[in-house]
């Protein structure tokens, strides 16, 4: 089910569910950004995720979903949605959402959280939760702007210990 937005963005993109042949393209998009913002593997970000060279079988596993973005058909960017490990199994987490600048300020990012919040409500989650940092700037603000609010502490068990920004919104 590909999605684009017209209207909404200044370039045509196209939001997909992820393939298995998708995996090597999206983990790059994941190394390049995470190092155009400085974040390492050594600090606990996405980016040293034991399974980020094999998202589709990782989302597929965990019952959650991935969807990649792509312009002029090359992947630019990604999100997923999974339950979020050790926590009720009323609440999601919004992941690994990366945009090569190509991407950045044409809607993608909305458009693709906006789609994840969709798809957990309809498969009964009633809370989405986010960990992100200060480096991100500009997702900072689209997770404002979506309703997202700034939570005192970390909820269940992300790994990611170096993202000092959690957040949460009601679905």
């Amino acid at each position: 089910m590909g999605r684009f937005v017209a209207g909404v963005s200044k370039v045509p993109y196209h939001i997909r569910p992820m393939k298995p042949a998708d995996n090597a393209a999206i983990a790059q998009v994941i190394r390049d950004v995470s190092a155009e913002y400085g974040l390492s593997a050594d600090k606990g970000y996405g980016v040293s995720d034991p399974h980020l060279d094999n998202l589709f079988d990782y989302y597929r596993e965990l019952g959650g979903r991935y969807w990649v973005v792509e312009l002029d058909g090359h992947i630019q960017g990604g999100g997923g949605m999974a339950p979020l490990s050790g926590a009720s199994d009323t609440v999601c987490e919004l992941q690994k959402m990366y945009f090569l600048p190509s991407l950045r300020g044409q809607g993608a990012g909305k458009a693709l959280a906006e789609l994840a919040m969709a798809e957990a409500r309809q498969s009964g989650f009633k809370l989405c939760y986010l960990e992100t940092t200060a480096a991100l700037g500009e997702a900072l603000g689209l997770y404002q702007a979506l309703g997202f609010k700034q939570l005192t502490h970390p909820m269940g068990e992300t790994g990611h210990g170096d993202c000092e920004i959690c957040m949460a919104k009601t679905l």
